[in-house]
């Protein structure tokens, strides 16, 4: 079985030989420049790590899963619009780069080039694969939906939380997994097992996603600490803090949700209340059941456990992760 290291590789040959220079340039640009920004590849890993499980050879699995990682990169082009986000992954995001209209209109030409690579599959499957992909691309739309209304709604649960985030980022794990699992002909119960892996870990990643962009490293991150709290961000965090018994905590928290401006002040106010209310402790105890959950899944599955190795060093590798 090869690792996640020698899987990012076969993916990067695999993305750069299939953008090869095109025109319009401007264009096509911004589109070669979001992709070669540094990037786990987790997506189109687990898609072949799936294709490895089950003895697939990558060349009937290759396309799909590039597909499904220029999707991914396409939703970050549009998500970073709407965020006015200036950094992705440390670097300039592609309209602050290209601009805006070359960020709406070169993140259009990476969804059709998504749906063209993942069309490729065999024409039997065809109509079972785009049902899922069709479904998977209208939820990730419904979840940043969502966290979009959530930055103006003053109170949001925990159970609008934990949706919200399986719809704009579960999901399409968890499509990456089962459309794999399609493509190898596995059973209807391990695609079931694989798709809720696929949900479960999706759902740990993110919430190791908001801690991270709370306490993690600014170097290792690759952007500014403390953006979800500026744009009040309705992360775990925050709505744990926001439960706290202690009146002064609360009302520290209600005064700086009264603005969205980069405030180091007020990042490292709220940081104190994550830690102080056990915010933090709760939101990291939360990750941690979601990662068990997923791991239970992926026991289900039946191939032997030296082949679910990958799958569980992903598992772990999100859990762990530092950026």
């Amino acid at each position: 079985m090869r690792d996640i290291v020698q899987l990012k590789q076969i993916i990067e040959e695999a993305l750069s030989s299939s953008l090869k220079k095109k025109t319009p340039i401007h264009l096509y640009q911004p589109i070669e420049y979001i992709l070669s920004l540094d990037s786990k590849r987790i997506r189109p890993a687990l898609f072949l790590s799936v294709a490895e499980m089950y003895n697939i050879p990558f060349e009937q699995v290759i396309e799909p899963a590039i597909g499904i990682e220029i999707f991914h990169n396409f939703t970050l082009v549009h998500d970073d619009i709407m965020d006015k986000a200036n950094l992705r992954r440390g670097r300039e995001t592609v309209h602050a780069k290209y601009g805006l209209n070359a960020g709406i209109l070169s993140g259009d030409a990476m969804q059709i080039v998504a749906y063209q690579k993942i069309c490729s599959v065999h024409p039997h499957i065809l109509p079972e694969v785009m049902h899922l992909f069709n479904q998977t691309a209208l939820e990730v739309c419904e979840g940043q939906q969502m966290d979009m209304d959530f930055e103006t709604e003053f109170t949001v649960s925990e159970m609008e939380y934990l949706q919200m985030i399986e719809l704009k980022t579960a999901v399409l794990l968890a499509c990456s997994l089962k459309m794999s699992g399609m493509i190898c002909m596995a059973s209807v119960e391990d695609l079931n097992h694989l798709y809720q892996f696929g949900i479960n870990i999706g759902i740990a990643f993110q919430i190791q996603d908001d801690l991270l962009d709370s306490f993690g490293s600014e170097a290792a991150v690759g952007k500014r600490i403390g953006g979800d709290i500026c744009n009040n961000k309705k992360t775990l965090l925050l709505i744990k803090a926001m439960n706290t018994q202690h009146k002064y905590e609360k009302e520290i928290l209600h005064n700086w949700m009264q603005t969205t401006e980069f405030n180091q002040e007020k990042v490292d106010d709220v940081k104190k209340i994550f830690i102080s209310s056990f915010a933090k402790e709760y939101t990291e105890n939360k990750m941690l059941f979601y990662y068990e959950q997923a791991l239970k899944s992926l026991e289900l599955l039946s191939v032997s456990h030296d082949k679910k190795a990958v799958l569980k060093n992903f598992a772990d590798l999100i859990v762990n992760r530092k950026n």
